[in-house]
């Protein structure tokens, strides 16, 4: 029997790293024409006050998880753009019950 091993290598993005629109493209491997559609949903929102359009680390992560829910699922931009919300929101309430439980 053989036993197959993978190395990955990746980066870890923080929220403070800002990418730039060819930057965020070549992370999600995706045109730049598919993250300006998530910019006109509102999925994406370009850091305030640039010249040219630079995206915080949370973009990335937002872009990645559409990519995913749009092959899993099958859903358009808008579909997945609710269901991003909607998971976001269950994060947010799951986070608020630990605070709570940890105060009993």
């Amino acid at each position: 029997m053989s036993v197959k091993s993978y190395v990955f290598s990746g980066h870890i993005i923080e929220e403070e790293v800002e990418l730039s629109l060819a930057e965020l493209s070549q992370a999600c491997c995706v045109n730049a024409e598919w993250l300006m559609a998530l910019v006109d949903e509102g999925v994406l929102e370009p850091l305030a006050g640039e010249r040219c359009w630079r995206f915080g680390g949370a973009s990335l992560y937002r872009a990645r998880t559409i990519q995913r829910l749009q092959h899993d699922l099958g859903v358009n931009v808008a579909g997945a753009a609710l269901a991003l919300e909607l998971l976001e929101e269950i994060d947010t309430l799951r986070a608020r019950l630990a605070a709570l439980e940890s105060d009993r």
